[in-house]
């Protein structure tokens, strides 16, 4: 059996009866409210690091002498001859500084870390700074190499010469350290490697401290700041 029926609520003057049946409005409310709910909690990375690809990038094609402008604004230090990574043997990259072709699978002789980023990272304008001062008082205990992942190369130049950051650094466009190495393709990105290029540890966050850093190579590679 079903109730008595209802009889609809008065209408107020000057208002129009409703074509709309009273459960269809509802469900209308309810979806709306479901959708701004899944929006609200839809998952997002909570380690800092920026998914792959920028939002609006400029034009990758630069003429030689834009890049060579590029590269003198920057003035980054040459590209170290190998890091000992065996694992990219047969995969050579080219200095973003130089444009000289590097090898990282030749003998290195001590740990290094690698920095993988992007010039539309937003946290890798932070973390890289941090980065420089980390090789700076390492000195000649550890290798610290910047791997610029996105094709436009003069914009990773600009970006370090904003940045006042001279790290030696490699152009690598189609993500040969991060596929090789195992880590993600997400920026920042630090890898660590021991003495004998083997992967020591990665990590898909961007630092903002020397501190956050050397904890990590005191841990992972017994390097000491």
């Amino acid at each position: 059996m079903t109730g008595p029926e209802r009889d609809p609520a008065p209408l107020l003057p000057g208002e129009r009866p409703s074509r709309i049946p009273a459960s269809v409005r509802w469900l209308v409310v309810c979806a709306i409210v479901a959708l701004a709910l899944g929006v609200a909690i839809w998952p997002r990375g909570d380690d800092g690091a920026t998914p792959a690809g920028p939002s609006a990038a400029p034009s990758t094609s630069a003429s030689p002498g834009q890049l060579a402008d590029a590269r003198i604004r920057a003035a980054l230090p040459p590209c170290p001859a190998g890091i000992g990574a065996t694992a990219l043997a047969g995969k050579p990259l080219t200095c973003l500084g130089d444009g000289a072709p590097v090898d990282l699978a030749a003998a290195g002789g001590k740990p290094v870390l690698l920095n993988i980023w992007a010039w539309w990272c937003g946290p890798c304008r932070v973390e890289l700074p941090v980065l420089a001062e980390v090789a700076a008082r390492a000195g000649d205990r550890l290798g610290v190499l910047g791997v610029h992942a996105d094709p436009n190369a003069v914009a990773g130049l600009d970006l370090l010469a904003e940045l006042k950051v001279a790290l030696p650094t490699v152009q690598d466009p189609q993500g040969v350290v991060a596929t090789t190495l195992g880590a993600p393709r997400a920026y920042p990105v630090t890898v660590l490697l021991r003495a004998d290029g083997t992967v020591a540890g990665v990590h898909a966050q961007p630092f903002t401290s020397v501190d956050e850093v050397a904890d990590l190579l005191r841990t992972e590679l017994g390097v000491t700041l």
